[in-house]
């Protein structure tokens, strides 16, 4: 089957993260998440309230997971461009501002790289840039 927008997406979410996140938004409103490059953070995506993160002209809208949507940095973009990335959960508190930190758990990134197919068809369809970017 070729790749279409139905099977290809830059980003996804466990079930386990989705439930946390459901829980978020229970309490907090709606959501977002941001992949950055920090030292801090690391390969851990921070979920924030979206009327309290600003998202900037260089972030990319990766895409949404679970109707929350989910941005990375431009810089961060560029190195990772290549490969889907998998909000997970996992025990233990990270760090940052992260809404899950209370909860003993933490949001982490895993990855895998597209196929020569998959990538084929993402060339063609650009993510979006924050406002004005």
């Amino acid at each position: 089957m070729a790749p279409n927008e139905q099977n290809v997406t830059r980003v996804a979410i466990t079930e386990a993260a989705e439930a946390v996140l459901r829980q978020l938004e229970a309490e907090h409103g709606p959501l977002l998440f941001h992949q950055s490059g920090g030292c801090c953070d690391g390969s851990a995506p921070m979920c924030y309230p979206q009327h309290d993160f600003k998202v900037g002209q260089r972030d990319v809208h990766l895409g949404d997971v679970a109707g929350t949507p989910v941005y990375i940095g431009g810089d961060q973009f560029e190195v990772w461009q290549h490969t889907q990335l998998l909000i997970d959960l996992v025990p233990g508190r990270g760090s940052g501002f992260s809404l899950e930190a209370p909860l003993g758990v933490r949001f982490l990134t895993r990855s895998r790289m597209f196929s020569d197919r998959e990538q084929a068809w993402l060339d063609g369809c650009p993510p979006r840039r924050g406002p004005g970017g």
